[in-house]
């Protein structure tokens, strides 16, 4: 039991200073890389980039002020659990920007967005997959989802493209670009890091005679386990094998060329999937 109490501790710590990396992460792309070009990349900090471009305040201080605005509508339209949710970055983020250095590392804005972009992705795609949150603009969309129904990421894309028209009538065209630029790349970025870089595959075969070897083939090549379904012909409604296996993307062309060697006329189906946890198929 102390073990047990001691690995939840030791997952616990681990948890929050990988969020905390994360948050840094966002804090350095911005402080480092955005605002010394002006570049209002959409989200709150975007916004933040654009009142001290007209205003003069701190990027600390405006987050903070939003993100506070942000916690109070998620407490009045949603719920607790999800104020919840959000309160750690919301007060951690403007704090990182507080003392994250506004020094210019790289002169070319086009190199300083795509660095910065990238920086941005990773620190996102962390404090997302821990199950945590910045804050910021993902509060309106949750809100709109849970009245009008409107889908959080159709939201979310239309502030991000609001901010980033913004920076059209505060810094110029050249800022606009480059904001949208940001925005695809953390976007991918998130997404690559989200999902994983491994990609896998999951692969349904059936063969009316040679399923058997079809398996013990596939098995010894490419060395991965299966898993065999009863199913049944939807045209002729009689009784089938279906045999399911997951392999890596690069092993896909071998595994046709064992399959079609033993039946040509075996139905297979192949569909791409993100993550693959414990368990031998």
């Amino acid at each position: 039991m102390k073990k047990i109490r001691q690995n939840l501790y030791f997952k616990r710590i681990g948890r929050i200073i990988s969020i905390l990396v994360g948050l840094e992460l966002i804090a350095v792309s911005v402080s480092m890389f955005f605002e010394p070009h002006k570049i209002a990349a959409g989200g709150a900090t975007g916004i933040a980039i654009l009142v001290k471009e007209l205003f003069n305040i701190q990027l600390s201080l405006t987050l903070l002020g939003f993100n506070i605005i942000m916690w109070i509508l998620t407490m009045i339209f949603l719920d607790k659990m999800k104020a919840a949710k959000i309160t750690f970055g919301s007060i951690v983020l403007p704090i990182f920007l507080a003392i994250t250095p506004d020094t210019l590392v790289i002169k070319d804005p086009l190199l300083s967005d795509i660095i910065g972009s990238i920086l941005f992705g990773l620190g996102l795609s962390i404090i997302y997959r821990l199950g945590s949150s910045a804050g910021g603009t993902t509060v309106p969309p949750m809100i709109l989802n849970k009245y009008f129904h409107i889908r959080n990421a159709n939201s979310l894309f239309v502030i991000d493209g609001i901010v980033c028209l913004g920076n059209i009538f505060v810094s110029g065209w050249e800022q606009f670009f480059l904001a949208i630029l940001s925005v695809g790349i953390s976007t991918i970025v998130l997404n690559y890091v989200q999902t994983g870089f491994d990609k896998k595959l999951v692969v349904y075969i059936m063969s009316e005679n040679h399923l058997d070897e079809i398996k013990t083939q596939l098995t010894d090549v490419i060395e991965t386990g299966s898993t065999i379904f009863d199913v049944r012909g939807g045209h002729s409604n009689e009784s089938k094998e279906m045999l399911m296996l997951v392999a890596d993307t690069q092993n896909y062309g071998t595994m046709l060329d064992i399959i079609f060697q033993i039946d040509q006329d075996a139905f297979i189906l192949a569909d791409s999937i993100a993550e693959v946890h414990n368990g031998s198929l």
